[in-house]
């Protein structure tokens, strides 16, 4: 299920399907007998790495319905999309093309950011003591500045869409804070180590407008142990671009 802006902000897609028949490639290009693995439309939703019932100020409603319903329906809508670019060949309009491939970074986006954002919830919400408070600290000058600006960040989104994410940032060669919004802006060159959904499906099903409690209920059911294996990972990414 989408909201009504992902809604609109995907209708570049549905000219593109409505017009795709006209535009089919006649044995060049496209067509089954080309397709690799990028157009192949076989994602899965994966199952949530939590109890719902267990995490505190988040219902099992709410959880429940953002992972079968946005996460789920965002995968759905990527499968159905790479089918339709692997139809696509040389007479193939641009406004088709486009619009395809639109929709298709935002579904992908979408399909990514949902799974890391349920990766980091389930735990105690504690970082103190870990390698990631201390990348932290050294990006931020503290732990308690740097939850600051995250959380205003998230506000700053309340009422409106988009992400708040912690990213290991590759070209500083550390840990940053950025938005993005509507799945399609993102740093160019970073792998996210928190996500926060600051989309309204996120919480008004338990808060309403008071995006405050939600925040406030992120944090204390962040993963911070699933956030340090991908800071590993991360950091070992940096020490290879070196190499």
């Amino acid at each position: 299920m989408m909201t009504r802006r992902e809604l609109l902000g995907t209708g570049a897609a549905v000219v593109a399907t409505a017009a795709i028949a006209q535009a089919q490639p006649s044995g060049k290009g496209g067509g089954t007998s080309t397709r690799g693995d990028a157009f192949l439309g076989k994602h899965e939703p994966k199952p949530l790495p939590f109890d719902p019932k267990k995490l505190a100020g988040l219902s099992e409603k709410l959880l429940v319905s953002h992972h079968d319903k946005n996460y789920a329906g965002a995968v759905k809508n990527l499968n159905k999309v790479e089918e339709q670019l692997a139809q696509i060949g040389p007479d193939t309009a641009g406004f088709v093309v486009t619009g395809l491939e639109l929709a298709k970074l935002k579904f992908t986006n979408s399909m990514i950011l949902h799974e890391m954002y349920f990766g980091n919830l389930g735990g105690d919400g504690k970082a103190a003591g870990s390698a990631t408070e201390k990348e932290i600290v050294r990006a931020f000058g503290s732990y308690a500045r740097f939850e600051e600006l995250f959380r205003a960040l998230g506000m700053g989104l309340a009422g409106g869409s988009g992400w708040a994410i912690l990213d290991w940032d590759f070209h500083a060669a550390g840990a940053r804070i950025y938005w993005a919004g509507d799945h399609t802006r993102a740093v160019a060159f970073g792998s996210p180590l928190l996500v926060l959904d600051m989309f309204e499906h996120a919480y008004a099903m338990d808060y309403g407008a008071d995006a405050k409690q939600y925040v406030d209920a992120f944090m204390k059911n962040v993963n911070w142990h699933e956030v340090e294996k991908r800071l590993a990972r991360a950091q070992k990414a940096q020490a290879a671009l070196k190499a």
